[in-house]
């Protein structure tokens, strides 16, 4: 049974229709084989979803969950505007007409009680059992109506299609069936698919014939559907998170991310649901079946409130939510089997004397130097197809690059953490006593499991091991694809040096295509997230961290403040050290502030002169232009991190002034002040909070490995 209902007129569906060949929209792909990965659901052009019985119902089973259902329309409605072909296959009908049969039994009850108010003897108020089949035939068009209603609001035509399993398998009425909807896809109406449960006859047990699924529930309706329409995607919403271990609820129970064919034995089954027919061992199979047939599945929860209203988007973009179906099983462990395999190894680790944690630090800076030629013919690679590709800005160039040298200065910083690890945990911080022959002790600890987010910047792999390996954490790395030969060899010298001590698994790679969002929402098994990269990756991070605490970083909006009593052969100096010798870094000078004095004067034209000869584009600051006839081009923001041979210029009154400046502009990470005078500098020294603040010294100063701490990177 097919009916359809046009809001307005039908002349705005075709006009909606035309528009959609218009706009932009995924394109269509050969429907050969399901998507290998989560990512790849981006391109997902049909998709089916499916909304089980505890999704559409309410808690007391009796109506429908109407906020529910009104923001999983919002997003069908959103993704059929996008361009995708949308299905859906929906319960409802029978609690809906229990909801309206109910009303109408009391209602009738109520008026035969007032009728007869003259006896005594109180009636019975209780409602019967209603028997599905008629709640089906009652509940039918009000869940329709409600459909049609709400979808109108976003302009979207909806048509509904009632079905049995007759209808699969008589091959005429299967031809019909496919080619309504393959008609009603065509003219951009979303058809509204269930099981006429007014009229279906009770499923057998194990009628599926010829490895074609019979029609038991909506889970294998939705199913059957998906792949006889050759859709991408079929999205399961059900009332709990995904697919367990175990029944959801008891100590061991695991959340399944990728579930491959042939892991059902590892799966123990609960009960079903309590409402709906099938249960989540019927949604495997459902799932399985579909997935056989070329159709990628996802088994998520609708019901959860703190993402329903985007459940259904987020899967489409890719994110890690509920069990993603997938035939392509990767050859190395999932991203959960590493974090526990680091977490146990770890924990080893923690326990190891310090003495042993400093050896295969040692260990690995000794690697770094030995295994240099193979360390610079990884990253020769990796350089090659960066350049190649055009994608990496210079300055993200100059990170990727590692040579002879820098691998060098790397061991050594390496050496120096080697040092520092005999203290790093296991110190006293405080002893109180609080009590006779009861002390407290206050004393360092491993953090647990770290994982750190870096860009295309492969130096920082052994760098943030070696601090992991001295503080006895465990170590999950996500580094940049660009970075990815280096990042191998590194890593593989770094679980060498683990392996003396065998802590080997301590430290590991994620090399698969997990999603850095996705890995953010591992809250039970990583304890800290440290994102090393732009400003941008890291309030990408701390937007995507659900529950675990991030160690972020600022942007290096650095400067260096040229004072009227600055000494010309020191401002020449650490003016060029600030900004040319690493441009790259994040503490290289990206302001340059000039007392107004300075101006017209031969300090100043020494200046100009130094920057220009070492190819340093100069951006005026607006103080700065109205001086000059000919200015340079005008700093479109005086917040830049410019993380190149380019840097702002401005004019300041007074010290004070160029104080407010950076209090305004700057991002609290180094500033600079050039003078020979000794109160002026203490009073910049004492007025800023940045996190470091020299006089007379370079902005490159703030450095791990300078100050001794055995970091080569900047901070």
């Amino acid at each position: 049974m097919v009916s359809s209902k046009f809001p307005l007129v039908s002349q705005r569906c075709l006009f909606r229709f035309l528009n959609r060949l218009l706009a932009e929209a995924p394109q269509s792909r050969t429907h050969a084989s399901s998507f290998a990965h989560r990512c790849a659901l981006r391109q997902a052009k049909r998709i089916v979803v499916k909304l089980g019985s505890a999704v559409v119902t309410r808690g007391d089973e009796c109506g429908l969950a109407l906020g529910r259902l009104a923001s999983i329309v919002e997003q069908v409605a959103m993704l059929q505007n996008q361009g995708r072909e949308m299905v859906m296959v929906t319960s409802g009908a029978v609690a809906f007409g229990k909801q309206r049969l109910r009303h109408e039994i009391l209602l009738s009850q109520s008026v035969r009680q007032a009728l007869q108010s003259g006896h005594n003897q109180p009636k019975d108020m209780s409602v019967p059992v209603l028997e599905a089949r008629a709640c089906a035939a009652a509940g039918q068009s009000g869940l329709m109506a409600l459909y049609e209603a709400m979808f109108s609001q976003y302009s979207t035509c909806t048509a509904q299609v009632l079905v049995t399993n007759l209808d699969f398998h008589d091959d005429e009425k299967r031809q019909n069936l496919h080619s309504t909807l393959q008609e009603l896809v065509r003219m951009n109406i979303v058809p509204i698919i269930n099981t006429n449960d007014a009229v279906v006859p009770p499923p057998e047990p194990n009628s599926d014939l010829h490895g074609v699924i019979s029609i038991k529930d909506n889970d294998s309706l939705a199913a059957r559907l998906a792949v006889e329409m050759k859709a991408d995607l079929l999205i399961a919403l059900s009332d709990v998170e995904g697919l367990y271990n175990s029944p959801p609820g008891t100590d061991d129970a695991k959340l399944i991310d990728v579930f491959y064919p042939g892991d059902q034995h590892s799966v123990t089954f609960g009960t079903k649901s309590r409402v709906g027919l099938g249960g989540m061992e019927a949604k495997v199979k459902a799932a399985l079946w579909a997935l056989q047939g070329g159709t990628s599945v996802v088994i998520a929860n609708g019901t959860n409130p703190k993402v329903t209203g985007h459940v259904i988007t987020d899967i489409v973009e890719g994110k890690k939510l509920g069990t993603f179906f997938s035939e392509t099983k990767p050859a190395g462990p999932s991203v959960e089997e590493q974090t526990e395999m680091a977490r146990n190894s770890g924990r080893i680790l923690a326990s190891l004397q310090a003495e042993k944690r400093s050896e295969i630090i040692c260990r690995l800076a000794d690697l770094l130097t030995e295994k240099t030629e193979e360390i610079v013919a990884a990253n020769k690679m990796d350089m090659e197809v960066a350049s190649s590709s055009g994608r990496l800005p210079p300055a993200m160039l100059k990170r990727l690059s590692l040579s002879a040298a820098k691998i060098n200065s790397l061991s050594i910083g390496i050496q120096q953490i080697a040092t520092s690890a005999q203290n790093s945990t296991g110190r006293v911080l405080r002893r109180t006593r609080v009590a006779p022959n009861l002390e407290l002790e206050q004393i360092t600890v491993p953090i647990g499991v770290v994982l750190v987010i870096f860009e295309a910047r492969p130096d920082c792999l052994p760098q943030v091991s070696a601090l992991a390996i001295a503080s006895g954490n465990a170590l999950l790395l996500k580094g940049g694809k660009e970075a990815a030969n280096t990042n191998r060899v590194l890593l593989q010298l770094t679980q060498e040096a683990l392996s003396m001590h065998g802590v080997r698994e301590a430290v590991q790679m994620v090399s698969t295509r997990e999603e850095v969002e996705g890995l953010c929402r591992l809250d039970k098994m990583i304890d800290l997230i440290i994102p090393r990269g732009s400003s941008q990756l890291v309030q990408d991070i701390k937007r995507a961290a659900k529950g675990i605490p991030v160690l972020g970083h600022s942007e290096g909006v650095c400067h260096v403040y040229v004072d009227a009593d600055a000494r010309a052969d020191k401002v020449i100096g650490i003016v060029r050290d600030s900004k040319c010798e690493y441009p790259a870094a994040c503490n290289a000078m990206e302001t340059l502030l000039i007392h107004r004095d300075i101006l017209r004067t031969p300090l100043f034209d020494q200046i100009v002169d130094m920057l220009r000869t070492e190819r340093v584009r100069i951006h005026a600051g607006p103080r700065f232009a109205s001086y000059l006839t000919f200015s340079p081009s005008e700093a479109k923001s005086l917040r830049t991190e410019y993380n190149d041979l380019e840097c702002c210029v401005e004019v300041v009154d007074s010290m004070q002034e160029a104080v407010e400046h950076i209090h305004k502009y700057g991002s609290s990470h180094t500033d600079v002040i050039i003078t020979e005078n000794e109160k002026t500098a203490e009073q910049f020294l004492q007025q800023l909070d940045s996190a470091c603040v020299f006089w007379n010294a370079s902005s490159r100063f703030a450095d791990g490995y300078r100050f001794g701490l055995g970091w080569y990177s900047p901070f």
